[in-house]
């Protein structure tokens, strides 16, 4: 991963709105909360707990919309499991929107514009995927518990649909492990990212998109 190229998804209008579309079609259903199971294998190896990243100047497009990306972090390679960053000194206020990207396997959230975090996840199987579209945050939950999985811990909740898929903590972010379809997300990292985000926040989840600076993550 350099600093001008990041796996967000949804790289065009045109995608954002087709996976919108599919979403609002889809059922309402009723809540429950997965819970993580192991995985004979999956990406990358361990690596070390992630840690702020430090921010480098990116260019900045000449427009004050601020669903175009204006920075992203200073990440070098692809993020492995257990890493981590988080960098918001001096970024604006403004609306927040989280990326997801299944290839990749990396959350981004982006505030603005500027990408404030990014983490590795887990992800569901073939069996229990991961929904692709265009999710809003649907309610928060600090201490969620999951009664469908004898009450598995599940803090930091962040309810994407109310079949069970959501971001949470509490999970094994590490290699041979995955969900069944949450994204599972280190404590350390989602508590933040809960801290900041807000009911109608979108989630956008792809599969191998791409864009960086200039790009935009309207819908």
């Amino acid at each position: 991963m350099t600093p001008m190229t990041k796996w967000i998804g949804g790289a065009t209008l045109g995608i954002l709105a087709l996976l919108l579309v599919g979403v609002m079609a889809g059922k309402a259903m009723r809540p429950s909360e997965p819970a993580p199971v192991e995985l004979a294998s999956v990406d990358a190896p361990g690596a070390p707990a992630g840690a702020t990243a430090e921010a480098t100047p990116s260019p900045s497009p000449t427009t004050d919309d601020p669903f175009v990306i204006k920075r992203v972090l200073p990440i070098t390679g692809p993020i492995k499991y257990g890493e981590w960053h988080w960098d918001d000194e001096g970024v604006p206020d403004g609306p927040l929107v989280m990326t997801v990207d299944l290839d990749a396997r990396v959350l981004s959230v982006f505030r603005g514009g500027y990408e404030i975090g990014a983490t590795a996840v887990m992800l569901g199987t073939d069996n229990h995927p991961t929904p692709l579209g265009v999710f809003p945050i649907l309610s928060k939950e600090r201490h969620n518990v999951s009664e469908k999985y004898g009450d598995a811990p599940m803090p930091w909740t962040l309810r994407l649909t109310w079949d069970g898929i959501a971001i949470h903590g509490g999970s094994e972010v590490e290699r041979g492990f995955a969900s069944h379809g949450c994204i599972g997300t280190p404590n350390e990292f989602v508590s933040r990212l809960f801290a900041i985000a807000k009911k109608g926040d979108k989630v956008i989840i792809t599969r191998g998109q791409t864009t960086g600076v200039g790009g935009s993550l309207a819908s």
